[in-house]
């Protein structure tokens, strides 16, 4: 009876274990045609790095000397030209002020010389010129009768030289009025203009290049962005001989991933075609996006996955996916893209 019981045990034993086994290849038959499926959508894989769009930009000066002050922190956002810092620039101001007040001064000299000589300046020398002819008018006459009286051998011949040698003063006095009257009136040469113009060009210049170097004492954002790290503090010193960033930007306005695509599967990509990357950090979630641009040139792969067995002499194909949002994904960031069938 016990052996009986014993054997049918083994049987309902046996039978069971057939049907759990029967029960699992239908479980696995239904599910690899899903696997084969999910995997035929999948057109090229890789590891990825995130960035912004418009990469990291470390921001320097283009003129050496101490950070007067640092206006931004990290984690602030700022608007392209916003000043991020100033370098000391009390001498790059006087040299400013110094170049406005010697362009004045052109100016003066230049508008003076267009100008030519003022209104009581043409009275002055017109006065002289009557004042002139009054005078010869009165040594002609008085000469007319030391000639008379010559005649009549009433004076000396001494007196009479004396009398025409008064004549001839006056009247080159006269002459010289008159020419002093004529160059007023003609106004300036045209040389002395030309020179007068020149002088003003090179003073404003002088001051255009004060104000351009001035203005470089002012750091300023090149794009709307948002500051990352902080790598300077007011009181330090900068230079422009080596790299010397006071702040790090970036836009972070749209989020990319730069995908290291293995060159067995370069023929599968086009620029538009959807994607989506994840990341340990965010468990099973999916970032999605798609591909914005092709590299066109193969090259060693710039993304590693620290893994042993990872052959780092594969040749990749750099390619950008822009994500549809991702912005939770913080910049250098390793994550896998997965870049769906065309």
């Amino acid at each position: 009876m016990k052996r009986t019981a014993m054997f049918t045990g083994v049987a309902l034993a046996v039978i069971g274990a057939i049907n759990y086994t029967m029960l699992s290849a239908r479980r696995t038959s239904a599910a690899a045609p899903a696997a084969v499926e999910r995997a035929s959508e999948i057109a090229a894989a890789g590891p990825g790095v995130v960035e912004a769009l418009s990469e990291e930009i470390r921001v320097s000066t283009q003129v050496g000397g101490r950070l007067e002050r640092v206006l931004v922190d990290e984690g602030d956002a700022v608007k392209a030209g916003q000043v991020l810092a100033v370098i000391g620039n009390d001498d790059y101001r006087a040299r400013v002020a110094s170049a406005e007040a010697t362009l004045r001064l052109r100016e003066a000299d230049r508008r003076r010389i267009h100008n030519g000589a003022r209104d009581q300046e043409r009275r002055d020398a017109a006065a002289a010129v009557r004042e002139a002819d009054a005078v010869v008018a009165s040594v002609t006459a008085d000469v007319e009768r030391r000639r008379g009286l010559f005649k009549e051998a009433v004076i000396s011949r001494a007196e009479l030289d004396k009398a025409e040698e008064l004549f001839g003063v006056a009247r080159a006095k006269a002459d010289s009025a008159r020419d002093r009257l004529s160059l007023v009136e003609a106004g300036s040469r045209e040389e002395d203009v030309a020179r007068a113009d020149a002088e003003v060009a090179l003073a404003q210049a002088a001051l255009d290049e004060a104000r351009a170097v001035l203005e470089k004492t002012y750091v300023r954002a090149p794009i709307d962005g948002v500051v990352f790290r902080r790598h300077r503090k007011a009181g330090e010193n900068v230079s422009t001989q080596f790299d010397s960033p006071i702040v790090t930007l970036a836009d972070r306005s749209r989020v990319r991933v730069r995908v290291d695509v293995d060159e067995t599967d370069v023929a599968k990509l086009g620029e538009g075609q959807a994607a989506y990357v994840t990341a340990n950090a965010f468990g099973d979630r999916r970032f999605p996006g798609r591909i914005v641009r092709v590299g066109r040139m193969l090259g060693k792969k710039n993304v590693r996955t620290d893994e042993p067995a990872e052959r780092v002499d594969t040749k990749v194909l750099e390619t950008l996916v822009e994500l549809n949002d991702g912005h939770e994904l913080p910049l250098g960031l390793r994550v896998q893209a997965f870049i769906s069938s065309k």
